[in-house]
């Protein structure tokens, strides 16, 4: 699972270096020679896509997106364990059609290109969709593992690689 986890933060690390490096070159060219890197915002818009769903892919796991602990930290451990299960569930509830949806997105996307280099769209959607897949299949996971009790398999996951 480690190994799944660390691919899945190698991805959203690249599509997140992607775009800083992209939007710095056409920042950098732009205001030294007044040209800009053909379909950069297009682009940028697209990577930012798919770092998005690749992020929300390791939040979802971690249980580490933002959230509200007021009724939380006032519970048991074991209250904790089925609030955790519940917002999980629901969490899935939401990314599992999101999932599909996305898919679908793909599918209908034909010969969609960029502006400038006529990049075809399936490509980024396609990336995209899969980030937005495996955000659905790690919420499983986490749901699976939480109503199980076995929460060490979480913890033990964060840790590096060894």
């Amino acid at each position: 699972m480690r190994r799944v986890l660390a691919a899945t933060e190698v991805v959203a690390a690249f599509f997140l270096l992607a775009i800083a490096l992209l939007t710095a070159c056409n920042v950098l060219l732009r205001d030294l020679f007044s040209v800009q890197i053909p379909d950069w915002f297009d682009g940028a818009r697209m990577l930012q896509g798919i770092a998005l769903f690749w992020g929300v892919a390791l939040a979802t796991y971690h249980g580490s997106h933002i959230c509200v602990d007021i009724l939380w930290e006032h519970m048991r451990p074991g209250a904790r364990r089925w609030l955790d299960v519940l917002a999980t569930a629901i969490t899935l509830a939401f990314l599992a059609p999101l999932a599909w949806m996305v898919w679908i997105k793909v599918g209908s996307t034909g010969t969609q290109g960029t502006m400038d280099l006529r990049l075809p769209l399936v490509w980024f959607y396609s990336v995209a969709a899969v980030g937005a897949t495996m955000a659905a299949v790690l919420a499983a996971i986490r749901l699976v593992l939480l109503a199980s009790g076995r929460t060490a398999l979480l913890e033990s996951s964060a840790r590096p690689l060894d």
